[in-house]
């Protein structure tokens, strides 16, 4: 007869409430101890040592902590990033009293975090009447190129096959499309509009004829947004986050669109000449949540945001863009990522372009197990049947 004894082990992170619920608890106490179970680490930077010393102590009074420069007890540096880290519910409960204090910026670094906590609103988003919680799973955008020199020739189509694509990667489980009519790989030229308008607008019209799934445009150009929308189109794209066309942001606060922000240092043009960060993951996150409020303040209520993996990086600057996804979803949007096959690949795994599917895939699961919005990929079908195991993981334990 087998003899159960008492027995002490760890668990994961990832099924503590479930581990929780399975004892009997009142179901009601579940957000009580997901928040005071979930342990976060936050990074608020350029904070005046003033400041800096009382985030610490309240949160070494909260029962948390903080990291923050040496020189920050004695003033002696001007400001300092701070690194504070705890559960939710400490670093709510410290967030909570800074609204209180009106001096040195906290009261707005009080709002920050807690805007940070509370981020669900954000991450839901009605789009063609059906309602998508980006919170809870991660969706596949399936990349339609209707250009002659994107930088994989596999994504290449013409105009007039566009929407049988289409209908084939819904077939493979694409739940929403991207279709673009200029390339944007390193060293592109621009397209003029009306060469763009005549790719993506049939692309578009075909597409919507053929299935039901969430477009989204890509393009900078207000004008071939403005028309893809009349033509079915539900999303903005925008590698620039709105700042090419001063009239982007007011079109899609105008007509209620989502908007995909992305993170870009230069123009495709330039952006791969010699680009340069001090703190990569520091300044892409100011960069994004600049342009989300720049676009709140415009109207626009669904935002998504992308730190543009590729687009004026280097190889280290992705690899740490990859290791910072945390960092990111901590922004509070929903967040997109768009390693499809890029060249960064080869330079880490030697791959060349037809075989980068592998690190794309193997990408996307972990970008799905950490909790990553939406990817962005050519191989439809592949990066599901990898998305399928991670759903089975989290679901099925």
């Amino acid at each position: 007869m087998l003899v159960l004894k008492a027995m002490v082990y760890k668990i994961p992170k990832g099924n503590l409430i479930e581990e929780i619920r399975k004892t009997g608890v009142a179901p009601e106490s579940l957000p009580i101890f997901r928040k005071k179970s979930n342990f976060l680490a936050l990074k608020l930077t350029f904070i005046p040592s003033p400041a800096a010393n009382i985030i610490k102590q309240e949160m070494l009074s909260a029962g948390g902590d903080a990291a923050v420069h040496r020189n920050v007890v004695n003033c002696k540096a001007e400001k300092s990033n701070v690194i504070v880290f705890g559960t939710e519910a400490q670093i709510e409960k410290v967030g909570g009293k800074f609204l209180q204090m009106d001096y040195w910026g906290l009261r707005e670094t009080g709002r920050e975090i807690l805007d940070i906590l509370k981020n669900g609103e954000r991450m839901r988003i009605e789009i063609r009447k059906r309602k998508y919680d980006f919170s809870s799973k991660t969706y596949i955008m399936g990349v339609i190129n209707v250009t002659p020199d994107s930088f994989f020739q596999g994504s290449r189509v013409k105009p007039q096959r566009a929407g049988e694509i289409a209908e084939k990667m819904v077939e493979d489980g694409a739940d929403f499309l991207d279709i673009g009519g200029e390339s944007s790989r390193p060293g592109a030229e621009p397209v003029p509009l009306e060469e763009e308008l005549k790719r993506v607008i049939p692309s578009i019209k075909e597409t919507r004829k053929r299935v039901d799934v969430p477009i989204s445009i890509d393009t900078y150009k207000a004008k071939v947004a403005e028309a893809a929308i009349e033509n079915g189109a539900d999303i903005i794209n925008d590698i620039s986050a709105l700042r090419f066309d001063p009239e982007m942001g007011k079109l899609a606060g105008e007509r209620k669109v989502p908007v995909i922000l992305m993170h870009m240092k230069g123009t495709p043009r330039d952006m791969q000449r010699n680009p340069y960060y001090e703190d990569v993951v520091a300044e892409i996150s100011s960069f994004l949540l600049q342009r989300a409020n720049f676009a709140e303040e415009l109207g626009i209520k669904d935002i998504i945001l992308d730190p543009g993996i590729g687009f004026g990086k280097r190889v280290k600057d992705n690899i740490a863009i990859i290791n910072s996804i945390e960092s990111f979803l901590s922004l509070g949007y929903p967040l997109l990522m768009g390693h499809s096959r890029k060249s960064f690949m080869e330079k880490t795994t030697g791959a060349n372009i037809e075989d980068r599917i592998y690190p794309t895939v193997s990408l996307s699961f972990y970008f799905s197990l950490k909790g990553v919005s939406i990817i962005r990929v050519h191989d439809v079908k592949e990066n599901r049947l990898s998305l399928k195991l991670v759903e089975a993981l989290k679901w099925n334990t």
